[in-house]
């Protein structure tokens, strides 16, 4: 999800949540402790140097149960932090804190911000040697899209 539309999704909402991947919701009395632009510079394995930008959020629990943020009072804070720190509209990243500092992409389901699983990968894999997965198909449909011979056509 983009910075717009965060922006958009929040003008329409009374309340904020955050669902994590597993379904449970982040505790309502969440801090939105950082907005932030975070500019990875990097060269993957294969050579190819890279320039990554995000917008990065990062929430945080305390014991102040009686906190709610806002939708109007996150809006402020996006709209402050482009200003400031000179973002565009750039991809959203989310750390919430797990294990370890987990960071996690954000999409919408009308209601609630999904915290959604990202996955490392390799950006070179035509470079390194990493082999192409193969489509698996069953035996099945191979047989169905081949032109084969019926018994007794005379083509075997």
């Amino acid at each position: 999800m983009k910075l717009s539309e965060i922006k958009q999704h929040l003008n329409k909402l009374e309340n904020i949540s955050f669902k994590l991947p597993n379904g449970e919701l982040v505790p309502s009395h969440f801090h939105v402790t950082e907005v932030g632009k975070v500019t990875k510079n990097f060269m993957d394995c294969g050579g190819t140097v890279r320039n990554e930008e995000v917008v990065n959020f990062q929430l945080w629990n305390a014991d102040d149960y009686n906190h709610r943020l806002h939708p109007e009072k996150l809006i402020h804070i996006i709209e402050l932090s482009e200003k400031i720190l000179h973002i565009g509209d750039l991809e959203i990243e989310v750390e919430y804190q797990g294990e370890t500092i987990e960071k996690f992409g954000l999409d919408f389901d009308g209601t609630s911000f999904l915290l959604t699983r990202k996955q490392t990968d390799c950006l070179a894999k035509d470079n390194c040697g990493v082999p192409e997965k193969k489509q698996k198909i069953q035996l099945k449909e191979l047989q169905a899209t081949v032109n084969s011979c019926s018994p007794n056509s005379g083509c075997c």
